[in-house]
Parts: C-alpha cells; sequence; structure tokens
C-alpha cells in the first residue's frame, strides 16, 4: 500500500480518534504550539464515558479543560512542567506535578516507569515519502509517540516541516484528524530599563563565537540586543523565539565557530510568532532533536565556549538557586536549567548564568534572600552556581566560600536590602 492509501485510511474525525481510550489509561499530550486542541476537546467529550484517565505532558498553552474541577473523576492531569493554565489545579491538589530534569523525561517513557497508553500529537503533513515532521515542537513528543501503544495525530496543514530527528512515518500512526489552524503566537516583550541593563550584563560575558542557550521571554530578548556587536554565535538550546530569526538576519548568529553541529541551530522546541514558524519551514540551518539529546549535559559540554542562560525566583545568599515554587507552592518546574548549566559548566570556555531582577513586586521584595521560602525547591545548587547577574552587575560564585559568596551577591542586590541582608549575613557568621 503506497502512503498515499495509507494516509486516506487512517483519516477520522475527532471523536472517532479518541475512541479507543480507554478509563485507567495515560495519555499523553504534546504541548507549546504543538498542543492537540482538537482531540483534546474530543476526549473532553467523553467524560461520560470514562474514568480515571492520565493527562501527562508538558507545558501547554491555552485551555486545559482536564484541570476542570467538574471533570475531576474522569480526568487527572499530570503536568511535568506547570504551565499558567493548571497552575492553581496543581496547586490545589486536583491536578499532579512530576518534578524531572528534561534530559530525563523520555527515559520515563521508554523505562516502562511512565510509559503512556496514547500519545495525542501534532505533525506536519507527510512528505513525498510519507513522513510527517513533529514541526516546532519535537521535545518529548518522540520519545512518547514512539514508546506508547497507540498514536493519535492532528495534521496540521499549518505546522512548519523542520529538519533534524523530527520525522514520524505514517505507518506508525493509528489515527489522523486533519486541522488547517495557525499555530498559537507569542510575540516578542518589550523590556525595560532594568531589564535592558541584566541584558547588558549578561552579554558582556559572551564572547565571540559562542553558542548560546537562552529561552523566550524579556531578559532572552534584552540579552539578544545587546548582542549587536558579536558575530557567529551559535546556538544550542532547548527552545527559542522570534528573537534568534533577528541575529540570524542581522548576521551575528552563523554558527561558524560551532565545535557541534556546525553551522546548525539545534533545539528541542520553538514558540514565537508567524515568522518564527515560516523561518524554521525546511530550513537547513535549523535541526530539530529530542531534548534527551539536545539537554544532555554531556552533549551540550560538548559546544566550546557554551553560555547557558537562565532565570530563577529567587537566589540565597550562599549561591542556592530556586526557580520553580514559591515557598511550598509549585510555580513552574526545572526544564532544562539544571541539564544547562551542568552542561555549560563542563564546557571549554563556557559560562553557566542565571540572570534575574534584583527585585519582585515593584522593588517591594528581593530576589537576592537570606535563605530561600521554606519549603522552596533547590533547582540549581549552590555547588552548581556559577555566575549570578542582576541589573546592579555580575556575582562570581563558583570555587567562592560562603564568605566571598554573601558579599559578592549583595553587591548585586537592590540598594535598599543590603543592610538587611548583610545583617543576616553577620548573625549566621557567613561574614563578620
Amino acid at each position: 500500500m503506497n502512503w498515499e492509501a495509507l494516509y486516506r485510511n487512517k483519516v477520522c474525525a475527532p471523536a472517532e480518534a479518541v475512541q479507543s481510550i480507554e478509563s485507567g489509561q495515560r495519555v499523553f499530550v504534546s504541548g507549546n504550539a504543538a498542543y492537540p486542541q482538537a482531540l483534546i476537546n474530543a476526549l473532553m467529550e467523553r467524560a461520560g464515558v470514562v474514568t480515571n484517565v492520565e493527562i501527562l505532558h508538558l507545558l501547554s498553552f491555552g485551555e486545559a479543560p482536564y484541570a476542570d474541577p467538574a471533570l475531576a473523576r474522569h480526568f487527572r492531569h499530570n503536568a511535568m512542567f506547570i504551565g499558567a493554565n493548571v497552575r492553581t489545579a496543581v496547586q490545589q491538589g486536583l491536578a499532579d506535578f512530576t518534578p524531572i530534569f528534561l534530559s530525563e523525561a523520555a527515559r520515563l517513557f521508554t523505562s516502562g516507569q511512565l510509559t503512556p497508553d496514547v500519545a495525542l500529537i501534532q505533525l506536519s503533513p507527510p512528505d513525498e515519502h510519507g513522513f510527517c515532521s513533529y514541526g516546532c515542537e519535537v521535545a518529548i513528543s518522540k520519545a512518547a509517540a514512539e514508546s506508547a501503544r497507540v498514536v493519535i495525530a492532528e495534521v496540521n496543514r499549518q505546522m512548519p516541516r523542520t529538519l533534524g530527528d523530527s520525522f514520524i512515518h505514517l505507518s506508525r500512526l493509528h489515527r489522523l484528524v486533519e486541522v488547517d489552524r495557525p499555530l498559537p503566537q507569542v510575540r516578542q516583550g518589550s523590556f525595560d530599563e532594568i531589564q535592558a541593563r541584566i541584558g547588558q550584563n549578561v552579554a558582556e560575558l559572551v564572547p565571540q563565537g559562542a553558542t548560546l542557550q537562552l529561552g523566550i521571554g524579556a531578559i532572552p530578548d534584552a540579552v539578544l540586543a545587546a548582542l549587536a556587536t558579536h558575530r557567529d554565535l551559535g546556538v544550542h538550546t532547548e527552545m527559542f523565539s522570534d528573537g534568534i530569526v533577528d541575529l540570524v538576519e542581522q548576521g551575528i548568529i552563523s554558527g561558524a565557530t560551532k565545535t557541534l553541529h556546525r553551522g546548525k541551530i539545534v533545539a528541542g522546541f520553538c514558540f514565537g510568532t508567524q515568522k518564527l514558524y515560516d523561518f524554521i519551514a525546511d530550513n537547513p540551518i535549523i535541526e530539530m532533536h529530542p531534548t534527551e539529546y539536545v539537554n544532555d549535559p554531556f552533549v551540550v559540554a560538548q559546544n566550546d565556549a557554551m553560555i547557558a542562560i537562565n532565570s530563577a525566583l529567587q537566589v540565597d545568599l550562599t549561591g542556592q538557586v530556586c526557580a520553580d515554587s514559591l515557598g511550598t507552592r509549585f510555580y513552574s518546574g526545572v526544564g532544562g536549567q539544571v541539564d544547562f548549566m551542568r552542561g555549560a559548566s563542563r564546557s571549554k570556555g563556557g559560562k553557566p548564568i542565571i540572570a534575574l531582577p534584583a527585585t519582585a513586586k515593584s522593588g517591594a521584595i528581593s530576589r537576592i534572600v537570606p535563605t530561600l521560602e521554606p519549603g522552596a525547591g533547590v533547582t540549581t545548587t549552590r555547588n552548581d552556581i556559577h555566575y549570578v547577574v542582576t541589573e546592579y552587575g555580575v556575582a562570581y560564585l563558583h570555587g567562592k566560600t560562603i564568605r566571598e559568596r554573601a558579599l559578592a551577591l549583595m553587591k548585586i542586590a537592590a540598594p535598599r536590602f543590603r543592610e538587611e541582608l548583610l545583617r543576616f549575613a553577620r548573625e549566621e557568621h557567613y561574614v563578620l
């Protein structure tokens, strides 16, 4: 049977596609811009038929009806990274949270520990050989689809075909639902004066020809804007957004000196505007790979001058970093922070960087704190930390004593909080 006939035999309506999902099963759902909304909506219509179905995925945007308390007997959400659409449900105990390094998430599927029964994914239309591309979202979706007993896909005419380790053949799919809708978009956020200063401070740590890991948001945008005089930068990152496109077009990012995948932008997923999705479509400089490869610290470390830029909610005076919780309230997830921090620390000339504003809540509270809030998770340990950057400067902590760390962090804290931090440091005998 040729692939066109195979394709036609698998196409069906969303309601028919999800009929095979049964009570007690675990269902993986691809996230970010590849969230299969039509399949999710159809699955919610089966609430009167199924009970205790576990919905598992990373970050998703848009509606999350499976987290509705009214459907608690039918669906239970398990977040491997907490987004705004499920944060309240997790904090109220109506949904679960599984902490995991992103580099290790796929192993949960392949080992049998958290193997999905069904994978709901979104793909590009097939090419002339019958292969669909995961498009803008390879991440852990590829491992989930390769591990699941049943794979159900939305084939979206507007999903860009991306290159790299980004393909699945039609023969691996059990049901297909055709959709034709724009991918969700998030526009480049404007950054304020504080974020601009942070971006400039970070940019001064980036050598010419370095390879970057950074995400999406005001601080990454500010860093990218501050790299205007750099040349031959490379990218090996968990995810990227529109700012990368601008630097490629300006000749700032070329990957010409990369020591791994030279000339290529390597990522697990991307999320941005239509400009980004048009840029990645069939673009040979883009290589999308699963995050068990992209985020593997031993792979990351093969990039010389690897600059990993991540953020945090709090940093204490000993260098402990919290990025996933507000005290005992789970807020987001570990994601790839530790993967890239450790990878960059082992890279020849690499620099792992935590960049954050010195304060939160319009300056009312300090993010440089005496101790992390009770119950807060330690995302990056004090042993892993190298650079901490705020709008007030750069603190280098690796190989430093607790006294040296406390003094360095106080210098980049907001001035109004430095006396309080010093008083605590003296009381605890960090400094004299």
